[in-house]
């Protein structure tokens, strides 16, 4: 049974990683957002973003990941209300890419 254990740690470690990592689609949408928005949001599945009020990436939820409109959007140049953020365009490779990327490090809301 001691020489189990190692293997089935092994098999743990292997699963939770893969299912966390980035497909070839993901990986060059989080370099995408990293170069063009990491100045200012957290783009990643962890720490804050440098502007307090651009809202880390993985918090942005379904409403605005699922909402039909929003790949579009990301084509025809996706802008915010606020002032100094600049608009961003992508073609639709890359905006499927971040599309997929944004939903894949979405971070669970705990119930209130």
């Amino acid at each position: 049974m001691n020489c189990l254990a190692p293997a089935l740690l092994a098999v743990g470690v292997l699963w939770s990683t893969s299912s966390q990592a980035l497909d070839a689609e993901q990986r060059p949408a989080e370099a995408l957002l990293q170069q063009m928005c990491a100045q200012c949001h957290a783009v990643g599945r962890s720490g804050t973003s440098p502007n307090e009020l651009a809202p880390p990436f993985r918090n942005l939820g379904e409403n605005k990941l699922y909402d039909p409109d929003f790949l579009q959007r990301l084509q025809d140049g996706y802008s915010s209300i606020h002032r100094f953020m600049p608009t961003a365009r992508f073609g639709r490779d890359d905006a499927e890419g971040v599309v997929s990327y944004l939903r894949a490090i979405q971070e669970l809301r705990k119930p209130k």
